[in-house]
Formats: structure tokens, C-alpha cells, sequence
């Protein structure tokens, strides 16, 4: 989980879906190795375009890297809402890498407009042509504001939260005793349906107990949520009618002197997974308080203090050499919004694929989903969630499989005006000079090669007289060229 990047090859066509970072890491290891793509030349000409599913920054936090800094100048594409939202979310995160942290060789605030300029958005069931044989189209997904599915789903969430009732009671109960709750989130995505969760309970319990969300990213966010109400839920379009619910009466911005204030409260600060910014302050101060709690609504990558937290640790070091004592309760409550287990299996048995692959997980989960989805559906899934680039010879051999070639095939008739050597000799010029920096050969019985491409006059069974082309699918582009070519030829001789 994190640094979601996905390389997609359909026919000759490489679709990158996804260019997340990872919170986890302040290396190198932050961003993905663009080099497993290639090794060597431009990105650019490898890659056909990038899909970015939804503004998380677990899948879009490397963008302005990739598109900047790695030169990649091909088309990006997400939805409208994410187009929006992302650049907030990238400049947050400038700002505490850069800002805040002193790192270099970071991606600049400019960076990040130029990368956006180059993003073509889309709507939901748009057909878009990304050129001649390649097209795209996004469907509704879930799991945030403006998340889509495309070619390969990116998240999707289907199935209702069974948690709430839990999460509203542990809230409650805590600031009843008089201790703080501190809720790290990410500030778009789940924590708007949490604070509507919360407003909507502090209002039927006419509780008094202040809530609070850290400023900044929630005023942007609540406004395109405001502004794309249209690509939230049926029932948050239905009350919108009534009223908007993303205008809380009960939720304020937080004041950083309020930290030491004694009283109970309930706070949304970010980021999520407790690595840095205002929730980790947070946490610093109320931590050794047993009287408060922290509530984990998600997953929490490895290395962040998040996760350790939720690993049991009673002590954590942070990267300063400060020790933080663990008293306060630590709770994980699975709001993520993520697709579970049942949402999967039911896009799984709706979409009736052939074979599934699993990524964006953690390796025992994935063990347990791939084998109920064999068990249950009976779709191939790969052993593994580990993935390794090895020299195709080598992949052979430990699969024990044989060397299988595709190789394409088209014949063309002949007039039978036309002479053999003749047309031959007129075929070979003119693909000569159509491909000028190639070599094309000819040889003695007149048969042309170019590549894998081979050109030959042939004799059909009904004898009558056809130039055959046939190529090896890595040569797809210059058969199908040559085809056409060739057809053109042949229909003004006719």
C-alpha cells in the first residue's frame, strides 16, 4: 500500500495508471523507479498516457516528479473533480516536505502548475480517444469525491460502513469523561462524510462538546465538495435540496493555542497516518494523557507513527530523537474508503472477468481475498502479490512453458494486369521511401522485408495472384502501415 503505480500493456499500448508517493519514506523510496518502465529514452514515447483514479496522494503524489522533473509529456487524464482537488493536495504537501522539512530536489509550486496544464479532465461515461486504436471511458467508483474506474479499476467502494454506530459511541464516551479525541484523516475524502456523521449526532444528542477541523486544506476542501455535489452519494444529493451538509453548524477551525486547553474536545486534524503536520502535534501533547483517545479512520502505511501506534507500541521515537509516552486509548476503526472484501467480490461477480489481479494491498489481505475469490468465483488470480522484471527467456524457463510467437497475417489481391517482378520492384521503392531511415531489403525471388515484416507475391488456392504481408506483433505499427500502403497501391493499379 502506497506509491500506487500501475503499468498497464494492452496490445502495444502502455497505459500508466496511477503516480503515488509513499508516506512512509523520506528517500529516494517516496516515489516510484520510473526506470522499471525504461531503462533508457523518453518516458514519453513508452507510455500511450497516465490514468490518475482519485486525488489521494498515495495516487497522485509523484505526478509533477513524473511529469516534471522526469520529463514525461504525454496525456494525463482524471475526472474534474480530481483535477481540482489535486494540485490543494500537492502544495500541502510542498509545504511540509519543503517548507517545513528543508528537503531538497523537491518539485516547486510552479512544477505543479505545469503538470496540471498538461491534464486533460473527463466526465463519468465519457468516451475519450487517447489516439487511433487507443480509448478510455470512466465510471462512477466511490470512494471519494471525483474517484473513477477506467480500464483497470483504481479503488472502489460499494458497500456501507458498519462501524458508525461504534465510532459515534467511542466519541461520545470519551468526551463524557472529559478526555480529547483526536481524529488524524486526510483532509478530503472520508473526513467529510465523518464530520456530517458527527454534525448529524451532535445535533440529535444536543451535545455542547466542541469539534474542530484544522484549517487551511477544509475550507478548499468543503468547496468543491460544494461545487461537485453532483459526484457525491444519492443521499447527500437528496438532502442538498434541504440543505447543504457540508456547511457544519457544530464544526469550527482549530486554533493551535486550543492544544493545551483542558476541556474535552473532538478534533479532525491532518495528515491520516500521524507522519508529520498538525495531527502528530497533536498527538505529542495529548499522548500521554489516559483520559484521551485517537482514532484511526484508516489504513496506516508501515514506518509512519500511525501504524506503530496501532502495532501496540507504548512508546514511540520520532525523528528527532523525542520519545513520546502512549497512554491515551489507541483505536482503529475501519472507515477507509477503500472497497472491503464484499464490495470486491460483488464488483468482481458483476464484472464476470476472466482473471483478476490484486494490487494496493497489504500481502496477508490480499492472500485471504484471493483465495475466497477463487473459492467463491473461481477467477485465476496470481500467486502472489509480489512482482519481479525478468528476462523473458529466464520467465520461461521457470514457468516451464515454451516460446510462443503472434504473428499477424493479411493478403491483398492482385490485378491481374500487373506483372510480378514488376509490382514487386514498385512495392519495394515505394516502402523504401515511406520508411527512408529503415532498412528495406529485397531479395532474389523479389520478397521484401522490413523488420519482421515480409512482403511476398504468392498464388492462392483459388489461383488467383495476392501479395501477402505477414509481421511479428512487436512490429505492429509497420505492418499496419504497410498494409495500408500497399492496399493504396494496389487500388490505383487496378
Amino acid at each position: 500500500v502506497g506509491r500506487s503505480c500501475v503499468l498497464v500493456t494492452v496490445g502495444c499500448k502502455n497505459i500508466m495508471f496511477d503516480c503515488g508517493m509513499h508516506m512512509g519514506y523520506n528517500d529516494d523510496r517516496r516515489f516510484p523507479d520510473f526506470t522499471y518502465i525504461t531503462r533508457s529514452g523518453s518516458l514519453t514515447q513508452f507510455l500511450d498516457c497516465v490514468i490518475i483514479s482519485h486525488f489521494h496522494l498515495d495516487h497522485c503524489g509523484a505526478l509533477p516528479y513524473f511529469s516534471e522533473m522526469c520529463k514525461y509529456d504525454g496525456p494525463i487524464y482524471m475526472t474534474h473533480p480530481t483535477k481540482a482537488i489535486c494540485p490543494i493536495l500537492l502544495e500541502d504537501y510542498r509545504k511540509i516536505t519543503v517548507d517545513r522539512k528543508g528537503e531538497k530536489n523537491f518539485f516547486t509550486s510552479q512544477m505543479i502548475k505545469d503538470c496540471m496544464k498538461k491534464v486533460k479532465a473527463i466526465n463519468l461515461h465519457q468516451t475519450v480517444k487517447v489516439d487511433d486504436d487507443l480509448e478510455i471511458k470512466a465510471y462512477y467508483a466511490g470512494h471519494v469525491l471525483g474517484a473513477a474506474m477506467f480500464l483497470v479499476k483504481g479503488d472502489y467502494n460499494m458497500t456501507p460502513d458498519r462501524h458508525l454506530g461504534d465510532f459515534l459511541t467511542k466519541v461520545h464516551e470519551c468526551v463524557e469523561r472529559g478526555g480529547k479525541v483526536l481524529i488524524p484523516v486526510f483532509a478530503l475524502g472520508r473526513a467529510q462524510e465523518l464530520c456530517i456523521l458527527l454534525e448529524t449526532y451532535w445535533d440529535r444528542m444536543n451535545l455542547k462538546v466542541p469539534i474542530y477541523f484544522s484549517t487551511g486544506l477544509t475550507e478548499k476542501a468543503n468547496h468543491y465538495y460544494k461545487l461537485f455535489i453532483t459526484w457525491t452519494n444519492q443521499k447527500i444529493r437528496r438532502t442538498f435540496v434541504q440543505h447543504n451538509m457540508f456547511e457544519f453548524k457544530h464544526i469550527k477551525p482549530f486554533d493551535r493555542a486550543l492544544i493545551d486547553n483542558p476541556n474535552p474536545m473532538v478534533v479532525f486534524a491532518t495528515p491520516g497516518m500521524l507522519h508529520g503536520g498538525l495531527s502528530l502535534q497533536i498527538f505529542k501533547k495529548w499522548a500521554p494523557d489516559e483520559k484521551n483517545m485517537v482514532i484511526l479512520p484508516g489504513y496506516c502505511v508501515v514506518g509512519t507513527v500511525g501504524h506503530k501506534i496501532l502495532s501496540g507500541q507504548k512508546t514511540v521515537e520520532l525523528e528527532n530523537k523525542q520519545i513520546i509516552d502512549v497512554k491515551l486509548a489507541v483505536e482503529y476503526m475501519s472507515f477507509s474508503a477503500h472497497a472491503d472484501a464484499k464490495g470486491i467480490m460483488q464488483l468482481i461477480k458483476h464484472a464476470d472477468p476472466e482473471n483478476v489481479m490484486l494490487v494496493h494491498g497489504e500481502a496477508s489481505k490480499m492472500s485471504f481475498l484471493k483465495q475466497k475469490i477463487e473459492q467463491e468465483i473461481g477467477v485465476i488470480i496470481m500467486d502472489d502479490n509480489s512482482t519481479r522484471l525478468v528476462d523473458a527467456k529466464q520467465a520461461l524457463q521457470e514457468l516451464g512453458m515454451k516460446s510462443h510467437s503472434l504473428n499477424f497475417r493479411s493478403t491483398l489481391n492482385v490485378p491481374d494486369t500487373l506483372e510480378r517482378h514488376e509490382l514487386l520492384r514498385e512495392l519495394y521503392l515505394h516502402v523504401k521511401s515511406d520508411f527512408p531511415k529503415e532498412d528495406v531489403l529485397q531479395s532474389t525471388d523479389g520478397s521484401i522485408k522490413l523488420h519482421s515484416v515480409n512482403i511476398e507475391y504468392q498464388i492462392n488456392d483459388d489461383s488467383k495472384a495476392v501479395v501477402a504481408i505477414s509481421w511479428d506483433y512487436k512490429d505492429e505499427n509497420y505492418g499496419s502501415s504497410i498494409v495500408s500502403i500497399i492496399q493504396q497501391k494496389l487500388s490505383g493499379k487496378a
